[in-house]
């Protein structure tokens, strides 16, 4: 039977080394981890996580709670979480609650014990409510949070900025009647992004006008039917700016389907830049954040809290977003804007920002 001390053995590694790797003890140098990992793969040995969790009150485990678990956003929330625990060699317990308060305090209650911090997306004031008031001192990273979370570090996105600087590009495009597809009502994104959007219009001089700013939830459907809004609108806009692609994607087929020409009698902004951005027609110029980062940042964040040394002060990160452009806006005409290249192993466009 294979035993700790053969790992150690063939790793040419102290039997307290390989203890402090299975425990994820962060002062063990990467590649020795590596390389007792690797033994131990060879050697099919692997640690009894029970057994250590009863010596060591760790589970290896985080959890994370979510909105949804559909759609590129929180996919690549979700890669970006996984790839960061899994480095760490934790493993993640994942669970949706469809924004329902009472659904996020039942997964949450029914993790504890299981996990040794949460990751924790709570963008509506009535989940941040619900998850602070309920877990307590419980180790916990907030995901773009409603509410400023006290005792509880956060990483966020900077909504405002990156809605400000899309309508201040169709701004400077010449476009002076924009519209907005809104976010959820309560939703902290889509209250900044709309934040943004106002910012940029009062710094330009111009009204912000309730029949412009179309109601949305971040799907393509919400999308799709604002287009009758605005070409309903008096006068008609020139441009929009959609909370999210999803939404962004839903207007791009609803302009097409009304024989609206994009960008020529109306320009297309999105916010996300997720994956199919580039190969919808035409391309979607978009805000880009790096939302595979915004999951690594909140594992570095909670690991940190829960590490072996206690718990490291609280931090607010702000991940920053910058925009994208594409044909959908129209800028390809506007030669003079700098244009960037994408690193090496991308498909091969060339995105100016």
């Amino acid at each position: 039977m294979t035993t700790i001390r053969d790992v150690a053995r063939a790793a040419g590694v102290s039997i307290a080394t390989v203890s402090r790797v299975f425990n994820g003890n962060p002062r063990v140098g990467e590649d020795t981890a590596l390389r007792v990992w690797d033994a131990a793969g060879e050697l099919d040995y692997w640690p009894n996580g029970a057994a250590r969790s009863l010596t060591t009150s760790r589970t290896q485990t985080l959890g994370v709670l979510l909105p949804d678990l559909y759609g590129d956003f929180f996919s690549e929330v979700i890669r970006g979480i996984d790839q960061a625990a899994r480095r760490a060699h934790f493993q993640i317990l994942l669970s949706s609650s469809h924004a329902d308060p009472i659904e996020i305090v039942a997964a949450a209650r029914a993790m504890r014990g299981r996990v040794d911090g949460l990751i924790i997306m709570a963008s509506d004031r009535g989940t941040a409510e619900a998850v602070l008031g309920f877990l307590g001192r419980q180790p916990l990273v907030f995901l773009n949070p409603y509410l400023d979370p006290d005792g509880c570090s956060a990483v966020s996105i900077d909504n405002r900025a990156g809605g400000r600087s899309a309508v201040e590009h169709l701004i400077a495009l010449g476009h002076r009647v924009i519209a907005t597809v809104r976010g959820p009502e309560g939703n902290i994104d889509a209250e900044e992004r709309l934040g943004g959007y106002r910012d940029a219009l009062a710094g330009a001089g111009l009204s912000a006008s309730p029949q412009l700013e179309l109601p949305g939830d971040f799907t393509e459907t919400a999308g799709f039917r604002a287009v009758s809004g605005l070409l309903a609108a008096v006068p008609r806009p020139t441009a929009v700016f959609a909370a999210n692609d999803a939404m962004a994607a839903g207007l791009l087929g609803g302009l097409r389907d009304a024989g609206v020409a994009v960008p020529g009698e109306m320009a297309v902004v999105g916010f996300d830049d997720i994956g199919v951005a580039r190969c919808l027609t035409p391309p979607l110029t978009s805000v880009r954040v790096d939302v595979c980062e915004l999951g690594r940042r909140a594992v570095q964040l909670l690991l940190e809290t829960v590490g072996p040394d206690g718990p490291a002060p609280c931090r607010r990160e702000v991940l920053p977003a910058r925009l994208v452009l594409r044909e959908s806006c129209g800028c390809r005409s506007r030669t003079e804007l700098p244009v960037l290249a994408r690193g090496a192993g991308d498909s091969g466009e060339r995105d100016r920002i």
